[in-house]
């Protein structure tokens, strides 16, 4: 499926891009030549049955993983070209990452957890950063948590501690793997409204892999793979058109 916006309206795209396990007659193909754009201060949902080549999309797009064939970009950045410095410090300084398992430290206290990709970097925030993580902090109820350790906090706790350490950077996209799976229904409602809010009023760019149709109807546009394609590209849906429109999918399959 192609995407016909122009490279500026997109945060990251991919195009012909595949990516391929193993060789001759034990080749899989995760991806099988995709050509997609992820729309700027958006909030785009990937969906797909398992094996479709989500996470794949995800890790390459992210810079995680390296494309068999093909191009990608972050911005105007192409990563394809990068070596693995570089991509180091483009996931560090552009990407914002949100994952099941929380992934903090937990041996720093949450503002540590918060700061830590400035840790990482080298440097501390400026003013202007400072002030943003402290309006994040406040607006995701972790005031009063900073000097606690994450095993003291409830996983939904935890993971506004995650989405606030990946949005402290103000990165070009902010790619969340399966954010409420660790999580009961009301937080990971919570956690999505929070994701939707970071998207819709500080024009944050985000990219969700889910297999839930409720994570998904919070997203702005939702893109279904298959075998390593892109099967199709909707807009916001409720979880029941989403629901009806995977059991299809799987009749078909």
């Amino acid at each position: 499926m192609e995407n016909t916006q122009a490279p500026q309206a997109l945060v990251a795209r991919v195009e012909n891009l595949t990516k391929s396990y193993g060789s001759g007659a034990n080749r899989i193909d995760a991806l099988a030549g995709v050509t997609i754009g992820i729309e700027r201060g958006k909030f785009t949902a990937i969906m797909g049955p398992s094996g479709s080549g989500k996470s794949t999309l995800m890790h390459v797009m992210a810079g995680l993983d390296s494309a068999t064939s093909g191009r990608a970009w972050l911005a105007d950045t192409e990563i394809t070209k990068l070596d693995d410095g570089e991509l180091t410090l483009l996931r560090r300084r552009r990407v914002g990452f949100v994952f099941q398992s929380f992934n903090l430290v937990p041996t720093l206290d949450i503002e540590g957890n918060i700061l830590l990709p400035f840790e990482l970097d080298g440097r501390r925030p400026t003013t202007e950063e400072r002030a943003w993580i402290n309006r994040l902090i406040a607006s995701l109820g972790l005031a009063d948590r900073l000097d606690h350790r994450p095993y003291e906090l409830s996983g939904g706790q935890q993971q506004r501690v995650a989405i606030a350490r990946a949005l402290g950077t103000r990165p070009d996209l902010v790619f969340a793997d399966e954010p409420t799976g660790n999580l009961d229904s009301r937080t990971g409602r919570e956690v999505l409204a929070l994701l939707a809010a970071a998207s819709s009023e500080y024009g944050q760019s985000i990219a969700m892999v889910t297999h839930d149709p409720i994570a998904a109807s919070y997203a702005d546009r939702i893109l279904f793979l298959a075998d390593g394609l892109v099967v199709d590209d909707l807009p916001r849906s409720t979880p029941e058109e989403i629901s009806r429109y995977m059991l299809g999918m799987e009749r078909a399959s």
